[in-house]
């Protein structure tokens, strides 16, 4: 397989588990995690090993120990996801210029 077939296929997987992440909901904002802007890094290697970085919208967040396992488990669930891997980080901290505009017209700030 050449570098452009297998760029396609990893773009092509990215989006897959991109869906998957737009249907888990932050409990408190009814948005989803991926437009609210909580997912800061997601590389899939050429395994199909997902690595994901994320934050919450605060540290205090009372989500924080279930959310993180919540999108592990939905993106090993994508076909062609090996592995999958979340870390929660804090920095940079997140912020309302974090999220789509999808997601800002949903509550209302555009």
């Amino acid at each position: 397989m050449n570098d452009s077939s297998r760029n396609q296929e990893s773009e092509a997987l990215k989006e897959k588990v991109v869906e998957v992440l737009r249907q888990i909901y932050d409990p408190e904002i009814s948005v989803n995690i991926y437009d609210l802007g909580l997912i800061y890094d997601l590389d899939i290697d050429e395994e199909g090993r997902a690595r994901i970085r994320m934050t919450l919208t605060a540290p205090a967040c009372p989500f924080a120990g279930t959310l993180p396992g919540q999108v592990e488990m939905a993106t090993k669930g994508v076909e062609g996801i090996t592995d999958a891997s979340v870390e929660l980080v804090w920095d940079p901290p997140w912020s309302q210029e974090r999220m789509s505009d999808e997601a800002k017209l949903q509550l209302g700030l555009l």
